[in-house]
């Protein structure tokens, strides 16, 4: 029993290693546009103000990138990454940490960026 005790602790470690090593930066969709996110009442919501609603199979993550249920978030207005279905509804969301939102400029409308051109390894948008 005292021989698996030091392999056991080693894979703790190993995963609390990796788990910080882990926190990188998200890599986002050139669709992703950003915007103020609020939840009023699952499945509406208001993007930048105007209302919207969240897909059947929406996924909201949080800044930790865990998954996040609409109604713990309910009425806290939060700078998100977001992408629309074609059909117009909300279906992917990040909840964005203080260095993601200061990485500037990030579009705000499909027409900006349909205009700018985008570095997904670098994930920087540039005006053209």
């Amino acid at each position: 029993m005292f021989r698996c005790v030091p392999k056991a602790c080693m894979y703790a470690a190993l995963l609390l290693v990796t788990g910080v090593g882990a926190q990188t930066s998200r890599p986002f969709p050139a669709t992703a546009l950003r915007g103020s996110f609020q939840v009023v009442q699952a499945p509406d919501v208001l993007l930048n103000g105007q209302a919207a609603r969240l897909s059947p199979g929406a996924r909201i993550r949080g800044a930790d990138n865990m998954l996040q249920m609409s109604a713990a978030i309910t009425g806290m207005k939060l700078l998100v990454h977001y992408t629309r279905e074609p059909s117009g509804l909300v279906h992917d969301v990040w909840i964005l940490t203080a260095a993601e939102a200061d990485r500037q400029p990030w579009p705000t409308t499909a027409d900006e960026a349909q205009r700018w051109a985008f570095n997904p390894a670098a994930q920087t948008w540039t005006r053209k």
